[in-house]
């Protein structure tokens, strides 16, 4: 009689420990990328942006998801095997891939304050939904800045993470840590190249800067899985507050000439801390609830948000706001985003990710697997 592998590991994950602070720390993320986003359409000037370091919230993503993987599949990839692994980050991962597309297109057609859906063919619009939907990037359309993804720009992070997954699942987990520990200190090489060639560490969105993409994940990546393997678990009482204000001062530290090198320093030694901080603290009853409501509803507000993002945009750069104004509409935009992004959690993502769960479960019991 074979194994239900399915069933097997979801056994296992019942029994470990989880890591509420961090799924805590994941919610601020997604809100600081979230205001940063509002915030680079007001002010084109970094410098002037409070939050202009909003956007290493995605090297923090990056982190946090090497050492998840490895606590949840280090010790059960072998048994499941490569194809289960990729089913089930395919179900964990791609409703909201699927979601943030049509959210996007609809934005892109429907926008009451702007856009120029009418320069693009029928058929060019259409493949870039397409490859959308697959993660395949094709940057190509001008009114969305060129991003590889352009009905769902954060979409460029999902596919370095599924980059990340691939490499995991082939290579990765094969690995000792010794070899593990070399890459990691070369894609740290990688990091401060980049930085130094680029002034910054913000590229990986776009065509021209795709491959900036590659060493954000290489490096954080890795290093994540590198806290993890080597328990690097800082024991400490900060708990969920402390930590998430020396996680957002790493987004309000102020951009300047001299972000080629405390970019680098807060992606190459500032996060793997907080990770392995934040993996070692005691987290109080109180904020259990919402350090657990945090860490689900981060990935869905990351992947939805940018539609009303584009829509915020051409409303700002039509109707230039004044200050206070522009301060209300950014303060409830976020507001709003977190209940819609609550909204397709519950009502879309769930539910989804339910019934394939259930689909995988009933074929792999007719296979006899």
């Amino acid at each position: 009689m074979k194994m239900d592998t399915n069933k097997t590991t979801a056994t296992i994950l019942q029994t470990k420990q989880h890591f509420d602070v961090l799924d805590g720390l994941r919610g601020i993320a997604a809100l600081a990328i979230v205001t940063f986003h509002f915030m680079e359409w007001a002010y084109t000037d970094a410098s002037k942006n409070f939050i202009g370091h909003g956007f290493l919230a995605v090297d923090f993503f990056f982190c946090l998801s090497g050492f998840v993987i490895g606590y949840a599949y280090d010790d059960r990839i072998a048994k499941m095997g490569v194809l289960n692994f990729f089913v089930s980050r395919i179900i964990r991962l791609h409703p909201l891939v699927v979601a943030g597309s049509v959210l996007g297109l609809l934005a892109f057609l429907f926008d009451p304050f702007g856009g120029h859906p009418e320069l693009y063919s029928t058929g060019k619009i259409v493949l870039v939904f397409i490859c959308s939907v697959l993660l395949i990037p094709l940057p190509v359309i001008a009114d969305r800045g060129f991003n590889l993804f352009s009905f769902n720009a954060p979409a460029w992070s999902l596919f370095w993470e599924y980059m990340a997954n691939i490499v995991y699942a082939f290579v990765l987990y094969r690995i000792g840590r010794s070899y593990l520990l070399l890459l990691t200190l070369l894609s740290a090489l990688a990091i401060c190249f980049v930085s130094y060639r680029s002034g910054n560490l913000l590229g990986g969105w776009s065509g021209p800067t795709f491959w900036d993409g590659s060493a954000r994940i290489s490096y954080s990546f890795l290093a994540g899985l590198l806290i993890y393997r080597s328990n690097w678990i800082i024991k400490n009482k900060l708990g969920f507050m402390g930590l998430a204000i020396l996680l957002f001062l790493a987004f309000i530290v102020p951009f300047s000439k001299w972000n080629w090198l405390s970019e680098p320093f807060i992606v190459l030694f500032y996060f793997p801390l907080l990770i392995a901080l934040g993996a070692g603290s005691v987290l109080t009853p109180g904020f259990k609830k919402l350090c657990i409501f945090s860490g689900k509803i981060s990935y869905p507000l990351y992947m939805t948000h940018y539609a009303v993002l584009w829509m915020f945009g051409n409303y700002y750069a039509s109707h230039k706001p004044g200050t206070q104004q522009l301060a209300l509409i950014i303060i409830a935009g976020l507001i709003l985003l977190v209940g819609a992004a609550y909204l397709v959690m519950v009502i879309y993502d769930i539910p989804v990710r339910k019934y394939l769960s259930h689909k995988r479960l009933a074929k792999q019991k007719a296979g006899g697997v």
